[in-house]
């Protein structure tokens, strides 16, 4: 074989590759959003940049996975019992340009570390319920 073949094999291997993989991850985002309790949310933890995302509620348990990410293991994962809801706000000028339009940010307290959510009002809306349908701190086995 000569150099222009074995590139354009080289080539057409690595574009197949690409292929493949954004079929993976809209597979992934299907199944993700397929299921009951997720929504849209992008998160910032500990003022780090935003990250798109979608977010899943467990029984016990709020996941977090990366929108762009073929893994199927969440990147963060918050116990419900140690989630603290603090409120909500009105994105900043700055944060309006890096998160969806027509959100809110949510901002939770989880073992001392602060983290932001930026949902839409009707995710913001389950979470909170979400989170207040759960046994009351000192009954049952949250603590």
């Amino acid at each position: 074989m000569d150099a222009p073949t074995i590139t354009f094999i080289a080539l057409a291997i690595a574009f197949g590759l690409l292929i493949f993989a954004l079929c993976l991850s809209g597979v992934r985002r299907f199944n993700l959003r397929r299921a009951l309790g997720t929504v849209d949310a992008s998160i910032c933890i500990a003022g780090n940049s935003w990250q798109m995302g979608v977010c899943r509620y467990q029984d016990n348990d709020l996941e977090w996975f990366r929108l762009l990410s073929l893994s199927v293991r969440p990147k963060h994962k918050f116990k419900r019992s140690s989630l603290e809801l603090l409120g909500r706000r009105k994105p900043t000028d700055a944060e309006a340009v890096k998160v969806q339009p027509d959100v809110v940010i949510v901002e939770l307290r989880c073992e001392g570390q602060d983290l932001r959510l930026a949902m839409k009002f009707d995710a913001y809306t389950g979470l909170s319920s979400w989170l207040e349908a759960g046994p009351v701190i000192g009954v049952g086995t949250w603590r």
